[in-house]
């Protein structure tokens, strides 16, 4: 069973729809696909209330467990607790926060600001990401993101020692923008070893971690 939590559609910077996402990742044996496209405050109510929909009809017809959510990208670090906190009172079932990638300038302290949030659910694609910034999310059970995103890929190695170090939780997640980028069962073990997480780690990180987050979230019928 193929989990992810983390893909873009057409409401942000995807390029299919949402219900075309889901479906193509149906037909891949998925069990279960997120879709958090990249928000701010000023469109966070319309792209949940729109996913939300989506996802419900998706569900309902395809034995494929549509979650939707959001990714809060380039907020101020500051805000990002309080843009988390109202993305799940407007129904968001997951919030990931959009880390300090090294490819992208994202504003120093967010990876700190979004493993402080209890509303946050996933840290994605952390970059060069600290010790006690690990720590925290293991203190508040925000997982922590392997990526197969080109670009954001390139620290998984350091992002899997700093997690494993301090027990923080790992999930693997594709940040998928087109059909292409979309898991496969090969994909996520050799992504996997080139981060060089031990195979003994594969199962907790590709289906016991995805379980525990299911259940936190607690939201699907």
């Amino acid at each position: 069973m193929l989990y992810d939590f983390h893909s873009h559609t057409f409401h942000s910077d995807g390029v299919l729809s949402p219900l075309e996402l889901i479906r193509r990742a149906a037909v891949r044996q998925y069990a279960v696909i997120a879709i958090t496209d990249h928000t701010g405050p000023g469109s966070l109510a319309r792209i949940i209330k729109e996913v939300s929909e989506d996802c419900k009809l998706a569900r309902s017809q395809w034995g494929i467990l549509a979650i939707p959510g959001v990714e809060l990208t380039h907020l101020p670090a500051a805000a990002i607790d309080d843009v988390a906190r109202k993305a799940k009172e407007l129904g968001a079932w997951l919030v990931v926060v959009h880390g300090e990638s090294p490819v992208e300038p994202v504003e120093e302290g967010t990876n700190l600001a979004a493993v402080k949030s209890r509303s946050v659910d996933i840290l994605a694609h952390p970059g060069h990401m600290t010790l006690k910034v690990a720590e925290l999310a293991a203190k508040n059970n925000v997982f922590i993101e392997i990526t197969t995103r080109r670009g954001h890929c390139i620290t998984n190695g350091h992002v899997a020692k700093m997690a494993t170090e301090a027990g923080a939780l790992m999930l693997l997640n594709s940040d998928t923008h087109d059909e292409d980028d979309l898991l496969s069962d090969q994909i996520t073990k050799d992504v996997l070893r080139q981060a060089g997480i031990n195979s003994r780690k594969f199962k907790q990180i590709l289906e016991s971690n995805p379980l525990k987050l299911l259940q936190r979230i607690r939201r699907f019928p």
